[in-house]
């Protein structure tokens, strides 16, 4: 820097001198600085910056070779040429003092202006404001290609940032320009059952519901980022003909497309290889095979079943699909529907997202057919689950079963890879909240606390079903009340138990069993004045179960197996008054988002939870609300909509790394390019080899460790290494 300040100080003064010219010429500024990088940043980008940053040492030799040019010609410092002629279209278009406007010149004519005008600056002499800029303009060029050269090489382009690039200056729209709203992408959402269930009034018309569920719950504020269209079952069985199509009319203006299911086959997929085989087993309860097989209960003709439900979603999915759509497939009940949209449309955005948990190998493997459903799901770009032990297990059978290769980011199959990730779902914590302020919630909330003085209140509400541990909440709070009398008129369960799939046998007995437990013990710890169970077999309102929410002290989750249970969430949403506590399964999804904030028990042992029931009801303010504040931070940052647009997200960049993935990869060779060329031939050369011919394989075992011994663990890998 010191050298090149002398050398301008030189200039000047030869600027000056009588022999020079006497043409005024503004000082040359000194070239800036790029600024130092902090770091972090990755070698591809430093190298990407470093290309990008002009050539100060080549545009100073350039310069100095001007002035010894100029000092043997007698300094003149006139324009000719090039330059000359630009300067006076420049100057005509008043434009001498401003760069942006050379963004308006095409980019050939731009790039060549410059380059001539530079080059011919370099003979004539003479350090000008419009070589500058021609310079500077050149200079925003070949940064400009190598940042598509960086994008290109790092592998991160997308159709946005290749938009960007090849739109000039010229062509952004003005502000005065109207635009059109932005486009939205289009989402697709197939699961069992539509979000709206059908029901046919007395006049035979049709009417609409909302469905209540956690996915529709979910899903209910992604309509805001993306254009959806549900795929599902109505829940209703309609013959062709009219009523079908007023149906189908009906539902498509709300967004829906129905898939009408004959009763067979609801029987023989729902009810039978959805729900007694593959919800069983994914919940860890093994397979049950009866002595008495009727055809509901014959394993192969619920896989036949299963297969003809999944072929009916498929076709009507690609006759709704359009190119750019993203297809989100929905738990257990349609494994099969990637592959089967994947043979269609290769370059169809699927992915698939199981809502219950995956069991681990050696309890998966014991399903019958259990290599097709995993071909099947490893078709789509992305694999979700609910908790990292979930994704572990399904990359742990792929591995087993299939023999393919897991990583920590999914499965690879011969150059496919799956990915395969973690995605917690959430609640909408807002609707529990404005919810909470309206009068007829508060209304409730009064009456409840009314009803309740003097007296803790312990809450369960789940389904009545087998996985939901509600047996072993029973008898821990029974451990609880024996060892602590004392609290016999203090504290009251309320357990909501809604009635599902009552036809079942098991959930009969099931019913039976809670009914047997609950009397047993308000008989064994009650009183003429009250009884410490209070069991509701049934549903309750929104605004009545949001009011429960709100007045319960301790909130008891116990179970077995959970693919996250959002009643915990719900519980937490409407607790930032009460700081209530949550007593929480740790074999339910939700100990992993919640456990800090909760207090974690074994279900299977009744003296833990009757232990954590006594710590929840005795456990000190500043502590209630200290948990209540991790977990309330969780929920309302964790929440459904989040879930979602992460997935969606995460699905697109995916299914973009595929696609620079599958580039990389040699194409298939196709016989008949070679067969036709071959017999048109008239000089033919067949050379034949075997195993060798073209590569050249090596041994990783020769390889000895310093013992001598390969090491014990480790396969036999062989590497094969294109031959020279």
């Amino acid at each position: 820097d010191k050298g090149m300040v002398e050398e301008e100080e030189e200039e000047e003064k030869e600027a000056r001198s009588p022999g020079h010219s006497t043409m005024s010429t503004p000082p040359r500024s000194d070239p800036p600085r790029s600024p130092r990088r902090r770091s972090g940043g990755s070698e591809a980008q430093l190298r990407a910056a470093r290309m990008s940053e002009p050539n100060w040492s080549v545009m100073r030799g350039g310069e100095l070779r001007r002035e010894s040019l100029s000092r043997e010609t007698g300094g003149i410092g006139t324009e000719s040429g090039p330059l000359k002629e630009l300067r006076r279209q420049l100057e005509s278009l008043s434009t001498l003092g401003s760069s942006d406007t050379l963004g308006a010149l095409s980019d050939a004519s731009a790039l060549a202006a410059a380059a001539a005008a530079v080059e011919a600056a370099a003979l004539e002499g003479g350090t000008t404001r419009v070589e500058r800029l021609l310079q500077e303009r050149q200079r925003s060029f070949e940064a400009q290609r190598v940042k598509s050269f960086t994008k290109l090489h790092n592998g991160s382009v997308d159709e946005a940032d290749d938009d960007k690039q090849s739109t000039c200056p010229s062509e952004e729209p003005s502000a005065g320009e109207p635009q059109g709203p932005p486009v939205r992408q289009r989402l697709i959402i197939a699961a069992n059952r539509l979000p709206i269930s059908a029901q046919r009034r007395p006049d035979g018309k049709w009417t609409l519901n909302q469905s209540a569920g956690g996915l529709v719950s979910a899903l209910s504020g992604v309509g805001n980022n993306y254009e959806m269209l549900w795929v599902g079952w109505p829940g209703v069985f309609v013959e062709e003909g009219p009523d079908r199509d007023a149906l189908t009319a009906l539902l498509l203006r709300r967004g829906c497309v129905p898939i009408y299911l004959s009763r067979s086959v609801v029987d023989l997929y729902y009810n039978g290889y959805c729900n007694n085989v593959l919800w069983p087993l994914f919940h860890y309860v093994p397979l049950s095979f009866e002595s008495k097989l009727s055809e509901t209960k014959n394993m192969g003709l619920q896989w036949g079943a299963y297969q003809e439900a999944n072929e009916l979603f498929s076709r009507v999915i690609m006759n709704a699909y359009q190119h750019g759509d993203v297809v989100w497939c929905h738990d257990y009940h349609l494994m099969l529907l990637p592959s089967k949209l994947k043979e269609e449309r290769p370059d169809m955005k699927v992915g698939w997202f199981l809502h219950t948990p995956f069991p681990s190998s050696e309890i998966y493997r014991m399903l019958p057919v259990r290599e097709e459903l995993l071909l099947s799901v490893l078709q789509a770009d992305l694999v979700g689950f609910h908790t990292y032990d979930y994704a572990r297990h399904f990359v742990s059978a792929c591995s087993r079963i299939l023999g393919f290769e897991g990583t920590p980011e999914g499965v690879e199959d011969n150059g496919n890879f799956t990915r395969v990730a973690a995605f917690p779902i959430g609640i909408d914590p807002g609707r529990f909240t404005q919810a909470l302020e309206t009068e007829k919630v508060q209304a409730h909330i009064h009456e409840l606390r009314q009803r309740f003085r003097g007296r803790k209140v312990m809450l369960g509400v789940d389904r009545l079903d087998m996985i939901k541990g509600i047996p072993q909440k029973l008898l821990g709070f029974e451990k609880f009340l024996s060892e602590h009398p004392e609290w016999r008129d203090r504290v009251l369960l309320v357990q909501i138990a809604v009635p599902t799939r009552t036809d079942v046998p098991e959930y009969q007995r099931l019913t039976s069993q809670v009914h047997e437990i609950v009397g047993r013990i308000n008989g064994r710890f009650g009183t003429l004045g009250s009884v410490p169970i209070q069991h509701l077999d049934c549903s309750l309102a929104f605004t009545e179960l949001c009011a429960l929410y709100a007045v319960t002290d301790v909130c008891l989750v116990t179970s077995l197996r959970d693919g996250m249970n959002l009643v915990s969430y719900e519980f937490v949403s409407c607790q930032s008054k009460n700081a209530g506590v949550l007593v929480l399964s740790e074999f339910a999804g939700a100990a992993q988002s919640l456990g800090a904030g909760a207090l974690l028990v074994n279900p299977w042992n009744v003296n833990d939870m009757a232990a954590a029931i006594e710590d929840a009801l005795t456990m000190p303010e500043v502590e209630r609300r200290e948990r209540q504040r991790q977990n309330f931070t969780h929920v309302t940052i964790h929440t459904a909509q989040a879930w979602a647009d992460t997935f969606v997200s995460e699905l697109n960049d995916t299914h973009v790394e595929a696609e620079l993935r599958r580039k990389r990869i040699p194409p298939q060779l196709l016989p008949m390019s070679i067969v036709e060329p071959f017999v048109a031939a008239r000089h033919r050369l067949i050379i034949l080899g075997f195993n060798g011919t073209l590569t050249v394989a090596s041994d990783i075992s020769k390889k000895q460790t310093r013992s001598g011994v390969p090491p014990l663990g480790k396969p036999i890998k062989t590497s094969t290494r294109i031959h020279p």
